[in-house]
């Protein structure tokens, strides 16, 4: 008989990159071949400006969330639970009663953090105590070995397996060409996720004004959703700083719109300094169009943005550099090419959903074993 495991993921709304890997796993044809699955849809928030907040509305779907849980658990005998948590905040405290129904049950706990933040939160004894009861006699997963110092305080290396983020390869579904450029003597800067202060927007926007300064041609497109940004801020900062011939917001695009905005693009900038950012799902869709990479030291970023091979990283809220960067690959259309080529070899290489898919079946197999719950049908 197959395993039966517990998948307790974020699924959109709304839409991140958390909830997008959830998809890919409940959609995991690999996956639900080779375990009896059970999912649960962490998300309680209808929206990014919601995520956090708390409420009367919020207050009774997270009643029900645990309702749903622990009716699922009294029910079902499952082998193994893969969870999706938070690492801090409001969310991290909603889970953990579902750890504690988990652990009440005696399931197997396997984490997989799509965030970060476990370190700085551990601020307190209560905090300590608490994430120690979460990890104990459990197994997490997070996406690169930069990223396991935020968990490092409680959770051994024999107990922490890396999968790095995969994502569907896009050129499949359309017939847009990822390779043809638009024909055009000015290069397209593409910013491309929801705007948050704390992913780069006005430090990308900064770098524009002291490009434009020096008479360099460019035009830098934003896409994406209304967060603590909304339009008619982003618009003022933009004619503040006298860009509008430069600037365009365009709102969010999803399929073949959002595909046709990459495959127009020269370069893809990201000067994220997010706090939870770990391995961002929008920079492997860059590779994967083949685009060079401005990103920065954030999270597990220097794992898979290879520094002047496949772009560049620089410091986190430097504008100046971020436009020094920019220029260089605006004034070189060579290494552009080259860049974007390596990323996009890169990304075949390590980052499809396939390879994604097929990391998570080895970890959730090998720690069945580990817990002795495994069937020998394999």
């Amino acid at each position: 008989m197959k395993p039966k495991i517990l998948f307790l993921v974020h699924l959109a709304p709304p839409v991140h990159g958390a909830a997008a890997l959830g998809g890919y796993v409940k959609d995991s044809v690999l996956i639900n071949t080779y375990f009896n699955s059970k999912y649960i849809n962490l998300a309680t928030a209808g929206s990014l400006s919601d995520i956090g907040k708390w409420g009367l509305k919020k207050g009774i779907v997270i009643l029900q969330l645990w309702y749903k849980v622990l009716q699922t658990l009294a029910r079902g005998k499952f082998e193994l639970c893969y969870m999706t948590i938070n690492s801090s905040g409001a969310p991290w405290y909603k889970e953990l009663v579902i750890v504690a129904l988990l652990k009440l049950f005696r399931i197997p706990i396997v984490y997989h953090y799509h965030n970060k933040g476990v370190a700085q939160n551990a601020n307190t004894g209560l905090k300590n105590f608490l994430y120690r009861f979460q990890f104990k006699n459990s197994k997490s997963i997070v996406g690169s070995p930069i990223l396991y110092s935020d968990i490092k305080k409680f959770v051994p290396q024999s107990n922490v397996y890396y999968c790095p983020n995969g994502i569907p390869d896009l050129s499949l579904s359309t017939s847009v060409p990822n390779t043809v450029k638009k024909q055009s003597n000015t290069v397209n800067i593409l910013f491309l996720s929801n705007l948050i202060q704390t992913k780069g927007v006005y430090v990308l926007l900064e770098a524009c004004a002291l490009l434009q300064k020096k008479s360099i041609a460019f035009n830098c497109i934003f896409i994406g959703g209304e967060s603590d940004i909304t339009a008619p801020l982003f618009n003022k900062q933009v004619e503040k700083l006298n860009l509008q011939s430069n600037v365009s917001y365009q709102g969010k695009k999803y399929g073949i719109e959002k595909q046709i905005a990459f495959s127009e693009a020269d370069i893809f900038a990201f000067p994220t300094y997010y706090h939870n950012e770990c391995f961002p799902l929008v920079i492997l869709e860059a590779m994967q169009q083949a685009l060079p990479v401005i990103s920065t030291f954030e999270g597990g970023v220097p794992d898979f943005v290879e520094d002047t091979v496949s772009g560049f990283l620089v410091p986190q809220q430097n504008a100046k550099a971020l436009a020094d960067k920019l220029e260089v690959l605006i004034l070189n259309p060579t290494l552009r090419t080259e860049m974007g080529l390596a990323g996009k070899k890169l990304y075949q290489e390590k980052y499809t959903v396939k390879i994604y898919e097929n990391t998570i079946k080895e970890i959730l197999t090998e720690a069945l074993f580990k817990t002795k719950k495994i069937n020998s049908f394999y």
